[in-house]
């Protein structure tokens, strides 16, 4: 157990086999060992809070037997720990809505413990699932809980990942940018040079949540450098870490499609490797709909428009039915901006629909972005339907909500609508 503990933050995969060689050897100790109950729960607790680095089914997290063992020895700090790696696991695999319940519930057991340690190591499962399903002002609260708890210390509660705060600063940062909140920019900053200082896996996750910020338009392509996001991706290449992989895989990928010729070409290779990475249960399903945007996008570019709409058209339901509300406002924009462009008389009642089912989720969800994408297709709407004096008003409007918010790539998309 110590020597996997001592790789937990520089080997993953040694850590695991480590675990898994504890677990093993703690099975064969007799039935009437006093110390059995509690090793035969210690690698089992660190498996499954890792299992979403390693990939596989949430059934492979071995949550359930973890929770009936650490349930009759009253170790609720053991199941805490663990029970991160299962609501990870429901998220990555594209069950929401049950991680959003099994998130709540996880909040609740760690504030039960009252463990600061517990608190800053493992609240970014929580964080994560409640900022993708669009409760920004929950994700707040918990990532400022984690930073006033950590009060500074970078490595503080490292049980996971190496920089609990680093990732909790950023974190707080897409908070802040989805609830219009001033410091969110300097939260990106701060997070990737404090992570990079410390450890490999949280500048990924610290990147990772600032590429959010780029595609939802906070930022513009640029944000990060390009030989950040190559030099991401060749150490993820030697980690052995499927969710470090995945991501680079996302960053470095998505930073080459936003650019042309070459670069393009190859972000779309390295976002269609991401997409062999998801099918394989090694990464998150939420980066299904980055990969089909620009799948969708390049189908457009190259003039199959028909399939385009409909790949994006499966997207944007698949998100909306989900639950996945932060990629809502992405798919409804490329989907509206798609129908205009083919321009049929279906396409523009279709195009209004889908402005009417993204308000109906804005009712519901308080989130800058999708604000910001409203406004702006029914501007796109109005213009499609001949009302110039309605597309002005909207268009002006989504000028100022952009300029106000400070978000670069809405500024820059606003001032090119004539």
């Amino acid at each position: 157990m110590r020597a996997a503990n001592w790789y937990i933050n520089r080997d993953v995969v040694a850590a695991r086999a480590g675990w898994q060689r504890a677990r093993h050897v703690a099975d064969q100790l007799p039935s009437d060992d006093p110390e059995r109950v509690g090793m035969r729960i210690a690698p089992r607790t660190l498996l499954c809070a890792s299992a979403w680095r390693a990939g596989g089914s949430v059934s492979d997290t071995g949550f359930d037997e973890l929770r009936g063992l650490a349930e009759d020895a009253g170790d609720k700090r053991s199941l805490a720990i663990a029970m991160a790696g299962l609501v990870i696991s429901l998220n990555f695999h594209g069950r929401y809505r049950e991680a959003v319940q099994s998130a709540v519930e996880y909040s609740q057991l760690i504030e039960s413990i009252g463990d600061p340690l517990i608190t800053i190591g493992m609240a970014l499962a929580p964080m994560n699932v409640m900022f993708e399903a669009g409760f920004p002002s929950d994700t707040l609260q918990m990532a400022q809980r984690v930073i006033d708890l950590a009060d500074g210390d970078a490595t503080k509660a490292n049980m996971i990942v190496g920089s609990p705060l680093s990732l909790a600063v950023a974190m707080r940062g897409l908070a802040r940018s989805c609830l219009g909140i001033p410091g969110w920019r300097e939260d990106f900053d701060n997070a990737v040079a404090m992570a990079r200082a410390h450890d490999f896996t949280s500048w990924v996750g610290s990147l990772l949540y600032k590429y959010f910020a780029i595609a939802n338009g906070a930022l513009t392509v640029g944000a990060i450098p390009l030989e950040d996001s190559a030099e991401l991706l060749e150490g993820a290449e030697q980690s052995g870490d499927n969710t470090s992989l995945g991501s680079a895989l996302l960053v470095h990928g998505q930073n080459l499609a936003d650019r042309d010729g070459a670069e393009r070409q190859l972000g779309l290779q390295l976002l269609s490797r991401l997409r062999d990475f998801v099918d394989q249960e090694r990464f998150t399903m939420t980066a299904i709909p980055v990969i089909d945007i620009e799948t969708a996008r390049e189908k457009a570019r190259l003039g199959e428009l028909d399939d385009a709409i409909e790949l994006i058209r499966a997207t944007v339901d698949r998100t909306c039915m989900s639950g996945l509300m932060t990629w809502v406002p992405n798919t409804s924009v490329l989907f509206v901006e798609l129908l205009l462009r083919r321009g049929d008389v279906a396409d523009l009642r279709d195009a209004a629909a889908a402005v009417d089912r993204l308000a109906a989720a804005a009712q519901d969800c308080r989130l800058t972005f999708l604000d910001l994408a409203l406004v702006r297709l029914r501007a796109l709407v109005a213009r499609a339907r001949g009302d110039e004096a309605s597309y002005r008003d909207y268009r002006d409007r989504y000028r100022v909500m952009a300029n106000e918010l400070g978000f670069e790539g809405h500024m820059a998309w606003a001032e090119a609508m004539a």
